[in-house]
């Protein structure tokens, strides 16, 4: 029988474990196994920066989601502006099919994303998701190149340790070794792998790395010439794939490989987009502009799934002028008024704000914060670039563990392989980073 409709505000301990039970009964959750699933913790409600999670003994406990809710909830949670942007256009309508029909909220931000985005970019095309968006970026690469007479490129040349999202096209480009679709090897369409640039974000371009690096990636990028559509790159951070910074350098240099051989270039800024490295694009580090930029995650400050998938004028005219005459790609919930209305009302509200200063301020506490945790045993790096800190191990992270005792003191992080990891939101104060940096060193003093 289903329970009533705010059966759910009930807070007694009882009503809490018994949800918890009928969770591990029926929701298979992101990564994890239904015969012997992960501990899961109830939220009862969420402000600010703070998550407010059922203690199981009928009160809540509340916690600095560290996470920004995997990286998208930059502005917080019950943010006044984007609950009242949401909540304006609940009273217009709430959806409407994008097929012969358009509306405001789409209109201006799509004139919105345009306008801040790199000169180049001006089309844009919406997705449900990150991952989503991915796979559009690659069709419009594949039926560019047959547009230009060249068939043969079907391939999409990347660089190892990268993470693009779940679907099909977007795990072909994703690590085939080290990333988390191993599982798929042989189903997946065969991509071509350059190596992962060196390591750092201070790197020159005369560092004997580098250099080694650049030869080995126009060695690859000359060899698949003929087959390969276009590049395809997390621009200056890798995310899911191991929270790994490289230099500008590279990415230049993977620009100059596009120009010099008619592949595109596609940035994957998904994780990366809307100041979370210090620019408000990762690009910007190195000064170059993509073809076709994907970007999603902090797009709606956390409350839609909502990307964008945007193109050059020169990619948009190839596609649509040659054959079939449009990109062929349309899906249901494309251009969500809603998603669109709140997505308007976070960049406006970033924008207002000295955010680089925040981002800045935020990189500050991190580094100072999880400076100590180099010293610890165990520990194999600490990273920070932005408003991104990171704690590398030596070997697998006890994830249970670590999350527990990160919990404990105050903070929410949800670690994964090696890494414990932290993407605050950017209104944290600089009381609420050091909470965040001592948990985790403190957590990780413990031991692992």
């Amino acid at each position: 029988m289903s329970q009533p409709v705010n059966a759910w505000r009930r807070t007694d301990s009882a009503y809490g474990r018994e949800l918890l039970a009928r969770d591990a009964a029926t929701l298979w959750h992101p990564y994890s196994s239904m015969s012997e699933p992960a501990p899961m913790r109830l939220v009862r409600g969420a402000s600010g920066v703070r998550l407010r999670l059922d203690d199981g003994a009928g009160g809540t406990v509340e916690a600095i989601d560290a996470m920004s809710s995997w990286w998208c909830m930059i502005h917080g949670y019950r943010n006044p502006v984007l609950d009242a942007a949401l909540k304006a256009q609940v009273d217009d309508f709430s959806h409407v099919m994008f097929g012969g029909l358009t509306h405001e909220p789409a209109i201006r931000l799509a004139e919105r994303l345009v306008e801040i985005t790199p000169e180049p970019l001006q089309h844009v095309f919406f997705c449900d998701s990150g991952s989503v968006s991915i796979e559009v970026a690659i069709k419009l690469a594949l039926q560019y190149q047959v547009a230009r007479g060249n068939n043969g490129r079907t391939r999409m040349l990347t660089i190892r340790g990268g993470y693009h999202g779940d679907t099909f096209a977007p795990m072909s480009v994703c690590d085939p070794v080290n990333g988390m679709h191993s599982l798929f090897t042989g189903a997946l369409k065969e991509q071509v792998f350059g190596p992962q640039p060196p390591a750092g974000f201070d790197r020159a371009d005369d560092d004997p790395e580098y250099l080694a690096w650049a030869a080995a990636m126009r060695q690859v990028a000359a060899q698949y010439r003929e087959e390969v559509a276009a590049i395809v790159v997390e621009p200056i951070l890798q995310g899911a794939g191991g929270m790994y910074p490289y230099s500008p350098a590279c990415l230049k240099l993977l620009r100059e490989l596009a120009d010099e051989h008619g592949f595109l270039l596609i940035l994957d800024e998904i994780a990366t987009g809307f100041g979370r490295t210090g620019t408000l694009f990762a690009s910007e580090h190195a000064g170059i502009d993509p073809d076709i930029l994907c970007v999603g995650k902090a797009l709606t400050g956390g409350y839609l799934s909502l990307a964008a998938t945007l193109c050059t004028t020169d990619v948009a005219h190839t596609v649509s002028d040659g054959p079939g005459g449009a990109l062929m790609h349309g899906p249901t919930f494309m251009a969500n008024p809603l998603a669109c209305a709140v997505a308007l009302a976070s960049i406006d509200l970033l924008l207002s704000q000295d955010w680089a200063a925040r981002v800045s301020s935020i990189s500050a506490g991190l580094s100072a914060g999880l400076a100590p945790a180099a010293d610890l045993p165990g520990v194999k790096d600490v990273r920070v670039l932005g408003a991104v800190g990171v704690v590398q191990l030596g070997g697998p992270v006890d994830m249970v563990r670590v999350t527990d005792a990160v919990l404990r003191r105050g903070a929410w992080v949800r670690p994964f392989r090696d890494l414990v990891y932290t993407m605050p939101p950017y209104l944290c104060t600089d009381e609420e980073v050091t909470t965040i940096t001592t948990a985790i060193t403190e957590a990780l003093a413990e031991g692992n």
